[in-house]
């Protein structure tokens, strides 16, 4: 696999906050990368830095070997860096359709409204909402709107594509069902970055995990490896749920 981004000596600081500190990463294209480490790690915060939300303190971001660590989110998101977000929050009056469509011209400058709907359109049959596309945003379930959360991050046409805790708030088919729509994305060639707390999940999904705690990078490599690492059963898993996590590598896939 090539390498598609690459972090070097990421930090970011909030006054006397170190929330991120020397981060390197590589990130090889087509890959699904867990991020996984306690509340508080740094996670969604080493995204924003990616995505341009905050600026990092020191440190280079480069996606397709271009520094991209001053970029804004705008321009990130028309390079083909996408996200979805832990609490999502559509845009309630405007229907399916229309949020997707959204997306799709804030990412893509040129596009017009006709090939904006016509693309959302393909990405909401995509993820199973396609009979929905008339309906208020305001009025689809937790499942639902976590389905046009990724819609949205998929009409922005990524070659990298962030989910930040796409399974918080489902239940367990839900899950299920989740998890099988990341690996049909993932089948497309979409790079994933996986931040996600279900150890089923990225143990199921991701091909390797790194693991952050309190703003540092403590681990990385395959699922098997993490899970063993003494670190992270310290500051992380724990000894029980090491091993139900192994329990769930040895099921077949």
């Amino acid at each position: 696999m090539t390498e598609l981004l690459r972090l070097e000596s990421i930090s970011r600081r909030f006054g006397g906050l170190q929330a991120l500190q020397d981060i390197s990463l590589s990130i090889r294209s087509g890959e699904v990368l867990g991020l996984i480490g306690p509340n508080g790690a740094g996670k969604t915060t080493l995204v924003n830095v990616i995505t341009g939300v905050y600026p990092a303190s020191s440190g280079k971001v480069l996606f397709k070997g271009q520094d991209i660590a001053k970029y804004k989110p705008y321009q990130t998101a028309r390079i083909g860096l996408a996200r979805t977000f832990q609490i999502v929050q559509p845009f309630p009056e405007l229907s399916v359709l229309e949020n997707a469509s959204a997306a799709a011209l804030f990412s893509q400058p040129d596009i017009s409204v006709g090939g904006a709907d016509e693309y959302a359109l393909a990405q909401l049959e995509f993820v199973g909402l396609v009979e929905h596309i008339g309906k208020p945003a305001a009025s689809l379930t937790l499942a639902m709107r976590k389905r046009l959360e990724l819609a949205k991050a998929l009409a922005m046409k990524p070659s990298l594509l962030f989910l930040d805790e796409v399974n918080a708030g489902l239940n367990s088919a839900e899950v299920e069902q989740a998890m099988l729509l990341i690996q049909k994305i993932a089948s497309t060639g979409t790079t994933i970055v996986l931040i996600e707390h279900l150890m089923k999940v990225v143990v199921t999904v991701c091909s390797r995990i790194v693991v952050l705690h309190n703003g540092r990078l403590i681990s990385e490599g395959t699922p098997n490896e993490v899970i063993q690492d003494p670190k992270v059963v310290e500051a992380y898993l724990g000894k029980r749920y090491s091993q139900v996590a192994g329990n769930h590598l040895k099921k077949p896939r």
